[in-house]
């Protein structure tokens, strides 16, 4: 038979429920606040890494790439239209003045020089065969005046006879007339073959002239190939490092092909590139810091690249060490131009934990601690990060990625 409950029994089974609930909670929020406490709010030591506050200078640096250049690099280009015939140096080799690099078939070119050393030559007998007929049709011309000469006196003494004959009674006016006008025609026709000569001088020398610059030109031509077919020797101008050769035997190289580069080795240039969102930041002479695994080098921007190209500006450095040992040819290095500079300011090592932000939240080691603070952060560069407030000289800072730490205010540091 059922035995009816109680209101009392129901009320006190309530409140025992109710009761077991709150303890479990509480058990449940304890065990969450101290597995939290232990995996969150406490770090090993040997995981982290710090760095003590400072007093010093720090340069803005934003990030850019580099490429290791020879500062002196000759590139020695083909002449001629020819093939490759034999190649004497390789690639990496070191190079004395006047040592051959490698020879090009040189046959096409040398038969247009003798062709044009013939035609030269042609030109040459021309002008001699020119000046000879000139001269003849001008002896001609010139005798023809010295004969008209001589019968303008033989007409001028018979103008005289007939006034001599006419005044002793034995000849007549018309005779008179007649010889003088016979002197007349004479020294008329002496004046045409007068201008006749001084126009065929002038015929002359502007025929000659214009033969003599045409065999110039020619000869100038001659040279030319006569010079380029010497620089078809490939041979080093300088002493130095062959850094590329063209190894094809046999290929055809067109007038202006580069078959070879020679570099001198003793001194560097770096070569940089960066988005062109930095455009406006990048001029000649800004300085720069060249990173070599840990070596810095100094330098400054010498030339800014007028074209951008695939969003990117080109820009050559000067380096203040050209001739460090570490520089080796096609190096890719790390490049930081430096926009600004400050003095006597709190700095501390650059770490993971500086995210960029001008205002962020840092870790400061204190007694086995490390107390969470809000800090502005200036200037920014590969080694050290600008402080302003926050923190004092001397303090430690941990530099370690702590981003797993955001919620809390304090982070036990164990051993």
């Amino acid at each position: 038979m059922d035995k009816e409950i109680t209101q009392e029994v129901s009320s006190q089974n309530r409140k025992k429920a109710i009761l077991i609930a709150i303890i479990t909670l509480t058990i449940l929020g304890a065990a969450i606040w101290l597995l939290r406490a232990t995996l969150k709010s406490s770090v090993k030591r040997s995981d982290i890494t710090t760095a003590v506050v400072e007093t010093g200078n720090i340069e803005n640096t934003i990030n850019a790439t580099g490429e290791v250049l020879p500062e002196f690099e000759e590139i020695l280009t083909s002449p001629i239209n020819a093939s490759i015939k034999n190649v004497t140096m390789g690639a990496g080799n070191k190079i004395k003045v006047g040592q051959s690099i490698l020879t090009l078939d040189k046959s096409i070119t040398q038969n247009d020089y003798d062709k044009q050393k013939f035609q030269l030559e042609s030109k040459q007998n021309e002008i001699q065969k020119l000046k000879l007929d000139l001269d003849k049709s001008f002896f001609d011309i010139q005798s023809s005046n010295d004969i008209k000469q001589l019968h303008i006196s033989n007409l001028a003494d018979a103008v005289e006879n007939a006034k001599r004959l006419y005044n002793a009674g034995g000849g007549t006016r018309e005779g008179i007339e007649q010889a003088e006008l016979n002197l007349k025609v004479a020294q008329l026709e002496k004046k045409q073959i007068e201008n006749e000569i001084k126009n065929k001088q002038k015929t002359m020398q502007i025929e000659i002239k214009e033969a003599e610059i045409a065999a110039d030109i020619l000869k100038n031509d001659l040279n030319a190939l006569q010079h380029k077919l010497d620089l078809a020797n490939i041979v080093a101008t300088r002493a130095g490092v062959v850094t590329y050769v063209n190894k094809n035997i046999g290929a055809n190289v067109k007038e202006g092909e580069s078959l070879a580069r020679i570099a001198d080795l003793s001194s560097f240039k770096v070569q940089g590139s960066i988005s062109d969102n930095s455009l406006d930041q990048v001029h000649v002479g800004l300085p720069v810091i060249v990173l070599i695994n840990d070596t810095q080098l100094r330098g400054h921007v010498a030339n800014v690249s007028p074209s951008i190209q695939n969003s990117i500006i080109s820009f050559d450095i000067q380096l203040d060490e050209r001739n460090n040992k570490q520089l080796r040819p096609n190096m890719k290095v790390d490049v930081y131009l430096v926009t600004a500079t400050h003095s006597h300011v709190m700095r501390v090592a650059n770490g993971p934990a500086f995210k960029g932000p001008t205002l962020q939240d840092i870790f400061v080691m204190s007694k086995g601690k490390a107390e969470r603070r809000t800090v502005h952060i200036g200037l920014t560069n590969f080694d050290y990060v600008e402080i302003r407030d926050g923190v004092k000289p001397g303090d430690v800072v941990i530099t370690s990625d702590m981003s797993g730490f955001k919620n809390s205010k304090e982070v036990v540091i164990t051993d």
